[in-house]
């Protein structure tokens, strides 16, 4: 059996880089078009700042074979598009029943989740706090402070991502604004349509 190498990496947490990574991408605001409530604020930020950096990722990763971890890297940039706070595309894991954690280096922020049936819960972050996102959660990040997010992460290299149980619902059950006073709140998603009995059947049986 071959082994593989042991590997070393850096965070930057000025920057929101992982020094070492084997891997980067970025998310502008065209990516993220239709993620938010208010489409006339999103058009007159896109009209204002062109195609900007909303957030970028740079992982670290060996292989994606089963047992392995793939760990990184993601900066967020503050930001709002009218009351909404910016946020992160979202994802449930391919294999739904394959964890994630999150490890606060620097800003604030909010992760928010889903369950399959739509329960929500939200975590706060802030430097030094792991967020412990389980098995068969949809996980979002939202960034509520005047700087950049910046979170370490790690999970199972066979996780992968899959981003349609956001799109095919409508978005996300909640959405994260602010509350006018300095903080933030969570509020419905009026556009949320659920999921069917089956479609959640499918995600528990690793189905997405």
């Amino acid at each position: 059996m071959k082994l593989r190498e042991p590997g070393i990496c850096g965070v930057d947490v000025a920057t929101g880089q992982l020094i070492g990574a084997t891997n980067r991408y970025v998310k502008t605001l065209d990516d993220l078009a239709g993620l938010y409530e208010d489409e006339a604020a999103f058009r007159d930020l896109q009209r204002e700042r062109g195609d900007a950096l909303v957030y970028e990722v740079t992982d670290y990763r060996q292989s994606v074979d089963a047992g392995d971890l793939i760990f990184g890297v993601t900066r967020m940039r503050p930001g709002k598009v009218g009351r909404e706070y910016f946020l992160t595309r979202g994802h449930i894991h391919a294999n739904a029943d394959r964890p994630e954690i999150y490890y606060g280096e620097s800003g604030r922020g909010v992760m928010l989740l889903e369950s399959p049936e739509g329960e929500v819960r939200t975590v706060h972050m802030s430097p030094r706090t792991i967020c412990y996102v389980p098995s068969f959660w949809i996980h979002r990040s939202v960034n509520i402070g005047a700087d950049d997010l910046v979170m370490t992460f790690a999970y199972p290299a066979d996780a992968g991502q899959d981003y349609a149980i956001i799109e095919e619902t409508g978005g996300m059950r909640s959405r994260i604004v602010d509350d006018g006073s300095g903080g933030w709140t969570l509020v419905d998603n009026a556009s949320y349509r659920g999921r069917s009995a089956a479609r959640i059947e499918r995600v528990f049986r690793g189905v997405v």
